[in-house]
């Protein structure tokens, strides 16, 4: 049987994006409370029982948390330009590495505004 599972953090941080017009108020400094999702997918080992321990997950996802929360996103190399997108994108690649299961990451920056991000 194939799953797919997810597994959630949050993160507060501020952040200005430097790519819109000035006079945007996204290019004004401000912050959000981000929610990510981070998708793995698979077949299930029949013998296992189940896909991945989540705290497997948890453990890749923790230090990926640390390094984003109440921060200025800005200042975190690879993220001078921190869109949702460009986010969603670097959280992949630097969980990629510890879960070779994963498919997806979904940044969502409020609660009406997501990016989901999977690798070609």
């Amino acid at each position: 049987m194939r799953v797919r599972l997810t597994k959630r953090f949050r993160f507060e941080a501020a952040h200005w994006l430097p790519t819109f017009p000035e006079g945007h108020r996204c290019r004004r400094l401000h912050g959000h409370s981000f929610q990510v999702d981070v998708i793995v997918a698979g077949e299930v080992p029949q013998e296992q029982g189940y896909l991945i321990d989540y705290g497997v997950i948890r453990a890749a996802t923790r230090p990926i948390e640390e390094a984003l929360d109440h921060r200025l996103l800005n200042e975190i190399p690879g993220l001078e330009n921190p869109t949702a997108e460009v986010i969603a994108k670097w959280i992949f690649d630097r969980l990629l590495p510890s879960l070779p299961l994963l498919e997806e990451i979904c940044v969502e920056e409020t609660c009406t505004s997501a990016c989901s991000y999977r690798a070609d």
